[in-house]
């Protein structure tokens, strides 16, 4: 068999790097303060960026810098002296969606490795070769193509294959989304997206101003341009027969619960596919997994072939997390007891679940919470370090995650893997 697929996840900041590889991340994709188009993800220092490497390298974890901005005149110095502090990171590989910065990459570190964006839409086999002639190791294949695409890519030149198998699809080309920069003077090209294909918009006649036309998709409104997430568990197979070398999950803006998910369940699907090829079967907690992070729907994008794929399709959802995300497992100090630090509330009494990095998720329940003191409390506030007994032993370890079922969470129809219209 060939060298295993790479699983590769988002890491907005140092929280997320280490839930990435607590959950079994291949590799982590990451970016510094400037030029790495997340400028609201947190993001790294230089200094924090050679300790995430450090990390990462103990752990056998793979870490991939971008630097996927396109660049201007006035920050050529400032680009070149970015990309040299990147180097000295240590970082596996520089991720570029400009030419000019490709050839400014070429110039401080020639033997630097190179990955080509998801942003410059790569469509085709002669726009591979030609990154692959520039001496580029990997695309990131534009969204806009089917697998059957992709795989000629595979199969035509000499490059690694990346491509997404999970996370929010953008309604602009590529990525390359100009609705921010109109709307709200937040260019999405230079990382500062407003998300302004997720606002809810009304339509309104020219002569009548004020009076707006009943257009709806579901009582709450109609998202034109909203696209559904992208789920490719049920094609596993499929994208690795096909040649690709990396699987891509997006979200380096998303929380903790979201990566856990994401990260854990393709873990489990890429083993279980390895374990056995010819009868890989998606298992129902996989899916269960997944419904716990989707807002928008779920399609298979753009790679059956279908461009109708991702089109907006709430069925009644509503954006919340089927979930709460509790929190992070600091320390097991017994069988039943944990401690953490609380992101939002809850109570004594309060259902939870733990996310370990195998298996599906386990219920459990809070039967007693304690503060810093010692003092027993009926309920736990945000940003305060508790101890939580919980009712049952549970084998959960530093990493794992505590979340608490959300008062909605049926509101969720379960799409994952299909294109419900």
């Amino acid at each position: 068999m060939t060298k295993k697929v790479e699983l590769l996840a988002p890491a907005g900041n140092f929280e997320k790097l280490e839930t990435a590889v607590h959950f079994g991340a291949d590799a982590v994709y990451i970016g510094g303060k400037d030029f790495s188009l997340r400028n609201h993800s947190g993001n790294f220092t230089t200094p924090e960026m050679a300790d995430a490497v450090a990390y990462a390298h103990e752990r056998g974890v793979k870490v991939y810098a971008a630097c996927n901005v396109f660049a201007r005149n006035d920050e050529k110095m400032a680009i070149y002296r970015h990309l040299e502090e990147v180097v000295q990171t240590g970082a596996d590989a520089i991720i570029i969606a400009d030419p000019g910065i490709f050839m400014a990459a070429r110039e401080v570190s020639p033997d630097a490795a190179v990955h080509i964006s998801t942003q410059a839409n790569t469509t085709s086999v002669l726009s591979a070769a030609f990154w692959a002639a520039q001496g580029a190791v990997r695309i990131n294949a534009a969204r806009e193509l089917s697998l059957s695409e992709i795989r000629e890519i595979a199969v035509s030149v000499p490059i690694e294959v990346e491509a997404f198998v999970h996370g929010a699809m953008c309604v602009a080309y590529s990525g390359r989304c100009l609705l921010s920069h109109y709307l709200a003077g937040r260019d999405a090209n230079r990382g500062s997206c407003a998300h302004a294909c997720r606002w809810r918009y009304r339509l309104e006649e020219e002569t009548r101003p004020g009076r707006y036309l009943p257009v709806e998709e579901d009582k709450r409104g109609s998202y034109f341009f909203s696209a559904r997430d992208l789920c490719m568990i049920e094609h596993i197979p499929d994208m690795i027969d096909g040649g690709i070398a990396s699987l891509k999950i997006e979200g380096r803006m998303k929380g903790l619960n979201y990566l856990a998910c994401a990260v854990g369940t393709y873990r489990q699907a890429i083993d279980a596919y390895y374990a056995d090829p010819t009868d890989y079967r998606v298992d129902e907690t996989w899916r269960e997994s997944l419904e716990a992070i989707n807002f928008r729907g779920y399609s298979t994008g753009f790679y059956t072939g279908d461009p109708s794929g991702p089109a907006p399709a709430f069925d009644g959802r509503k954006k919340t997390d089927k979930h709460r995300y509790i929190g992070k497992v600091m320390r097991k100090i017994g069988e039943q007891t944990i401690e953490t630090m609380i992101k939002n509330r809850i109570a004594k009494n309060d259902p939870v679940e733990i996310v370990g990095a195998a298996g599906p998720a386990r219920k459990n329940r809070v039967q007693r919470i304690a503060t810093d003191s010692n003092t027993d409390a009926p309920a736990a506030q945000p940003n305060m370090h508790a101890t939580l007994v919980l009712e049952k032993s549970d084998a959960c370890g530093f990493g794992d995650i505590i979340r608490a079922l959300a008062a909605n969470e049926n509101d969720a129809g379960k799409t994952c893997g299909k294109n419900s219209k």
